[in-house]
């Protein structure tokens, strides 16, 4: 799959999480594909970061930004509501060499960020959304730096924005757009509506089709592409704890034998490189609190027991984690029940948005304080 000038040799792209696809978990997740199938074959999206967070050189941003020193292509997402913004932030990312790809996320779908206009609300604002795909595209124009941009359905059943925003990333420019296969009213819940990725696709001709939304394992993907004839797929939460699901789908694409699932041994070893390299990111205090939520993902379907689960879910140092790792029976074979869906899911519910704003589709205002940091879509 090619996406502007990069060529993958698999069509599989790793979704932006904030909290979650920092560079230790791309790297770790690069490691595994490497070490079990030979290459490094996708694309790996670093988390979010907000456009005027990143032109205001919040030290947090750009530690947000880090790569790895053999990571390539470097992808990084946006999180935009502001044309204006958003031409300063690419040529920032264009001018400073920070990254090798530009994706924007208009996905979002929870409300402190809809009810500000911004994340799944905004494609509904279709002028102001072409505004913004083609401020990045204008600013990147002088680089190999592809957009891409990713969103949903649309607001709910009655609202639906994917096929216009379709329509204008691909007019503005965009080398790839990927579609969440719910609404935001769905949030995570229910099921993925792959009908509409067909829809997209069949609309959206000149540039790939990324289709996201319950993959969970390799086969969930083959199946996509073939209901749905999308050109990739983008992996969100069905890597949680399995970051290894990235080797198991180039094998799947690329016609070599699928890996083995990990024994629990060996599933304890890559929690441990996992805490390691979140030490090296964070620090050991600040990387073995964000281990724990991985524990709790990596340890699902494993008889773990519930003491052990309780423990290990209050991991302060490496060197504890080891000693409690080294409590697991490393011999016990990866669990039926590890697979499948994983993550957040929720319930469905209204999108708060603000007061008007279904009012003029093609009102292009900046909608107000939109601009904060958000969790992805």
């Amino acid at each position: 799959m090619r996406i502007g000038p990069i060529t993958l040799a698999s069509p599989v792209v790793l979704a932006p999480m904030a909290g979650v696809t920092n560079v230790a978990f791309r790297t770790l997740c690069r490691e595994l594909e490497r070490s079990m199938v030979g290459t490094v074959s996708g694309l790996y999206v670093c988390e979010m970061v907000t456009a005027r967070a990143l032109v205001e050189r919040h030290p947090a941003t750009l530690h947000m930004t880090t790569f790895g020193p053999d990571e390539s292509p470097r992808s990084l997402q946006l999180y935009t509501v502001d044309p204006a913004t958003t031409y300063e932030a690419a040529r920032m990312i264009v001018g400073e060499n920070l990254a090798d790809h530009i994706d924007m996320n208009f996905g979002c779908p929870v409300p402190k960020v809809t009810r500000r206009g911004g994340g799944s609300a905004l494609p509904y604002k279709r002028r102001l959304f072409g505004q913004i795909v083609a401020a990045a595209v204008r600013a990147t124009a002088d680089a190999d730096v592809p957009v891409t941009v990713k969103f949903r359905i649309g607001i709910d059943d009655a609202h639906h924005t994917h096929l216009d925003a379709g329509r204008i990333a691909e007019a503005e420019g965009a080398a790839a757009v990927a579609l969440h296969a719910r609404t935001a009213a769905q949030r995570y819940s229910g099921t993925a509506d792959w009908d509409q990725i067909a829809q997209l696709k069949a609309q959206v001709r000149s540039i790939p089709v990324l289709g996201n939304g319950d993959i969970f394992e390799p086969n969930d993907a083959l199946a996509m592409m073939a209901a749905t004839g999308c050109d990739g797929v983008v992996i969100g939460r069905g890597c949680l704890g399995r970051p290894w699901l990235f080797a198991e789908l180039s094998a799947a694409f690329t016609g070599a034998p699928s890996p083995t699932p990990p024994t629990l041994g060996e599933v304890a070893a890559i929690i441990r490189r996992h805490a390691a390299l979140l030490a090296d990111h964070f620090g050991e205090d600040k990387g073995l609190r964000d281990i724990r939520k991985h524990i709790a993902w990596y340890l699902h379907g494993f008889p773990a027991g519930s003491d052990l689960r309780r423990t290990l879910a209050l991991v302060k140092t490496l060197a504890d984690l080891d000693a409690l790792l080294d409590q697991l029976d490393p011999d016990v074979p990866f669990p039926a029940a590890a697979a499948g869906p994983r993550g957040r899911q929720g319930s469905p519910a209204s999108v708060t948005l603000p007061e008007g704003w279904l009012d003029d589709p093609d009102d292009d205002a900046v909608p107000a304080g939109a601009e904060i940091m958000h969790s992805g879509g």
